[in-house]
């Protein structure tokens, strides 16, 4: 299976766009995404910041990560069972506790079906 990069170099080029079409310094980025300076200079450097940080600027920009992956690969498509715990984790009326016991209950119960399915 082939590597699935994210394409780094253009998502810096989208970025700086963004803070042009802003009018806005790498300092100013740095002061509203909440990532460090010095990442962002690394980004410029072709170094790959940590996964919070390119959350924090992909949610600051508006662009989408799925623009930077290699366009030569389709995405698997996601297995229900992930996108049922983003719908639970999503949920603010929930505490974190009733969070977890819901995906407990809902991980044993889909496990269940689906393996009696496949018999």
């Amino acid at each position: 299976m082939p590597k699935a990069e994210f394409r780094l170099g253009a998502f810096h080029a989208a970025l700086d766009s963004v803070r042009i079409a802003r009018g806005l310094t790498w300092k100013n980025v740095a002061d509203q995404s909440g990532v460090s300076a010095s990442t962002l200079t690394r980004l410029s450097q072709g170094k790959r910041p940590d996964v919070d940080s390119l959350s924090a600027l992909i949610r600051w920009s508006g662009l989408t990560a799925d623009d930077y992956m290699p366009p030569d690969r389709p995405a698997e498509p996601p297995e229900p069972l992930a996108e049922i715990t983003s719908v639970v984790y999503s949920d603010n009326s929930l505490s974190a506790g009733d969070r977890d016991a819901m995906i407990d209950i809902i991980r044993a119960t889909y496990m269940r079906l689906r393996d009696r399915t496949t018999d």
